[in-house]
């Protein structure tokens, strides 16, 4: 074994031994192993209340360093295929390094190991449910009955077949986009998992939800990221240089967003700051917010330090370096790791059945100044909307620095659009939205029918074209190269085609309503942000095709865009009178569940809301009407003035008439005519 092999054991056990260490000191001072024996229940054993966090824990690191290994592929190693081909990167020669070759197929080694982890954990926490000895389940029929029955179980059985899925495609995956698709896939496989626990049951579950999916959203990649980095330094030192400076990039994201969702998480599970030290849960929260600081001076010393030491020939200085922090790394995942596994301080009062079910107690009677006023943090919303906005604003700000300009219309259009989101999603709309079917249906027709038109005329398609800079990297994808290539994929013509897009906007709507689907993502928070969301992309893909401001893979003319706003528009009318006329109230179990005092009946609020969808079609028909008037007036000038100047250049000298169809008729007309004339003077000589 050389030098460069025993770095790498060496590190690893480093980790291993530190994630492990606090594993196992954090178990103890949390109290989560220690013995609880109670008169009439079972007891799952020693086995299992260590076997537990450590099979947590194991699942959390694979699946961090597959995500790691993925991100090496797709995004930290240049592809090369394109190079020296004279084919742009988004073309569908490009293939993917043999470096990026060898680290998907490592990808593929630990997705296997993340799967037997992730069922080692379903074992133990069926055998923790129910209070038996890992033996007697595995013998048992308990296993098989009780995964569809525990979210937990059903919750690690998706982890299991995803990757279990992403380990078999690795072997076999080429190419950028389909790296991208298993990186996608990884990223999904990691919510489930920490999604089904204490976040569900949490004082405000939306919003420790939501944080709960962004701190581990941001975590793997941080982790697994720099842990491939290491290994890369230690093995090949190749573009290490490249891919050091594309991770640290991508850790001050990860390194934001998961010091926001941690400190969500704990306001949302700690609302008293004296808890932090009084209680178990709250000193084990406090530990991991001094190894998140730790960390984040890691990062400050790479950026500063070891970056510029990697310019100038000194991987060493990175290796060392990068050893230690991904020994504290792994020691916060074995601390998160013990503090998913202590319970919270229970509240100081017993919830409420509708607190239990909203996450808010039931509000005062509906107003229209309580709508407004009456503020429901969402943070999936908050965070997409100053997400999109930054990257707006700065795109704007990109182009006014380099000298060229942006029309303020489009950027006012953008930012109407992101202001209705907040409207809808932020405000007591969102309060009484899960209570009141017609305040719901308010939200939907505003995120699927009105925001979607103001995002699309801010054309952030083309904003992000112009402000995007190429790959420096001849060949590779770079942001730019990616948009551009999603633009010109199969996937998107097929979605982006009139008749696809119309249906998505058009079906979905009943699909969702007269299903199960509603009441199911109306029980859910996760689910009805889905939906939200589904609302909102639908919509887009809708006006963007049918709008046309932004480059699509198929454009209609004015008449057909006319046609099919015409033909779509009446569908929500017919949805509102479907609903107008039901005899039976949708989501009866949630909505009789949640029935305010001060409310209506269901059924006669639902008769609201079809109301509310049948008349609401009128305002984004006037509105697009308005737009592609616009647009259609716009268009004839720039036509004619690209006639007039045609015509200009053709009857300038050496001009050529015919490169210009008006110019060439133009001629054709003056030569009959000279003919004319020709033949005249011709028959009166004669």
């Amino acid at each position: 074994m050389n030098r460069q092999s025993l770095g790498v054991w060496r590190a690893a056990v480093i980790a291993v031994a530190a994630a492990a260490a606090v594993l196992v000191a954090g178990l103890v001072l949390g109290g989560s192993v220690a013995e609880k024996v109670i008169p009439g229940l079972g007891d799952a054993g020693a086995l299992t209340r260590w076997g537990l966090p450590a099979s947590r824990t194991a699942m959390d690191l694979l699946s961090a360093l597959t995500v790691g290994a993925l991100l090496a592929a797709a995004a930290f190693l240049p592809v090369e295929g394109g190079r020296g081909s004279g084919r742009p990167a988004g073309s569908g020669a490009v293939r993917l390094s043999k470096d990026a070759v060898g680290y998907l197929l490592a990808a593929s080694w630990l997705a296997a190991g993340w799967a037997v982890a992730a069922a080692a954990t379903l074992v133990f926490t069926v055998a923790d449910v129910l209070g038996q000895p890992v033996q007697q389940v595995l013998t048992g029929s308990e296993l098989s009955s009780y995964v569809g029955s525990l979210p937990q179980g059903t919750a690690l059985m998706i982890v299991v077949l995803l990757a279990v899925v992403v380990a078999l495609l690795a072997r076999t995956t080429t190419t950028p986009a389909a790296a991208f698709g298993l990186l996608a896939m990884a990223g999904i496989a990691l919510l489930p998992a920490p999604l089904t626990g204490h976040s569900a049951s949490a004082a405000n579950h939306a919003v420790a939800t939501t944080g709960v999916a962004l701190h581990v959203a941001a975590v793997a990649p941080w982790v697994g990221g720099l842990a491939i980095v290491g290994v890369h330094a230690l093995l090949r030192r190749d573009r290490l240089p490249l891919m050091a400076d594309r991770f640290s990039r991508m850790a001050l994201w990860c390194f934001i967003t998961v010091g926001v969702s941690g400190l969500v998480n704990v306001i949302a599970r700690l609302p008293d700051p004296v808890e932090l030290v009084e209680t178990n849960y709250g000193r084990l929260a406090l530990g991991k917010i001094v190894l998140f600081c730790v960390l984040g001076w890691f990062g400050w010393w790479h950026r500063t330090r070891t970056l510029p030491a990697l310019a100038d020939r000194k991987p060493w200085s990175f290796t060392r370096f990068a050893s230690v922090e991904a020994a504290v790394m792994a020691a916060t995942m074995g601390l998160a790791v013990a503090l998913a596994s202590t319970a919270p301080p229970p509240p100081a009062a017993p919830e409420s059945a509708i607190k239990s079910l909203l996450g808010f107690e039931m509000p005062p009677e509906v107003t229209p100044v309580r709508l407004a006023t009456l503020w429901q943090f969402d943070l999936f919303f908050a965070v997409l909307v100053i997400v999109f906005g930054g990257l707006y604003l700065g795109a704007v700000l990109r182009l006014r620095a380099r000298g060229d300009a942006w029309p303020m219309i489009r950027t006012v259009s953008w930012f109407v659009g992101l202001l209705s989101i907040v409207a809808v999603t932020q405000t007591g709309v969102a309060k009484y939205a899960p209570i009141l079917f017609s305040v719901h249906m308010a939200q939907h027709m505003v995120l699927n029918m009105l925001t979607p038109i103001f995002l699309v005329v801010g054309a952030p398609v083309t904003l992000a074209l112009r402000a995007l800079k190429p790959a420096r990297i001849r060949g590779d994808r770079g942001p730019r190269e990616w948009l551009t290539a999603m633009m010109h994929s199969r996937y998107l013509t097929v979605i982006a085609h009139p008749a696809v897009a119309t249906v998505i906007f058009v079906a979905s709507t009943f699909t969702l309503y007269f299903t199960p689907l509603f009441e199911a993502a109306m029980r859910n928070h996760l689910g009805h942000i889905a939906m939200m969301t589904h609302f909102l992309a639908a919509g887009f893909l809708f006006f963007w095709v049918l709008l046309g401001v932004d480059p699509a893979p198929k454009k209609l003319p004015y008449p057909g865009r006319l046609l099919l706003l015409f033909v779509t528009m009446p569908f929500h009318a017919f949805f509102g009178i479907a609903l107008m006329n039901m005899s039976q109230a949708l989501a009866r179990g949630w909505y009789a569940s949640v029935d305010p005092p001060w409310g209506t009946t269901v059924l006669h609020d639902q008769h609201t809301g079809g109301a509310i969808a049948w008349a609401f079609g009128e305002i984004p028909t006037f509105i697009v009407l308005l737009v592609l008037a616009f647009q259609w007036f716009f268009d004839d000038q720039r036509q004619a003035r690209r006639l007039d100047r045609k015509a200009d250049r053709a009857a300038q000298p050496g001009g050529r008439p015919e490169d210009d169809e008006l110019a060439a008729y133009n001629a054709r007309l003056a030569e009959l005519a000279e003919r004319d004339r020709a033949a005249e003077e011709q028959g009166k000589r004669t």
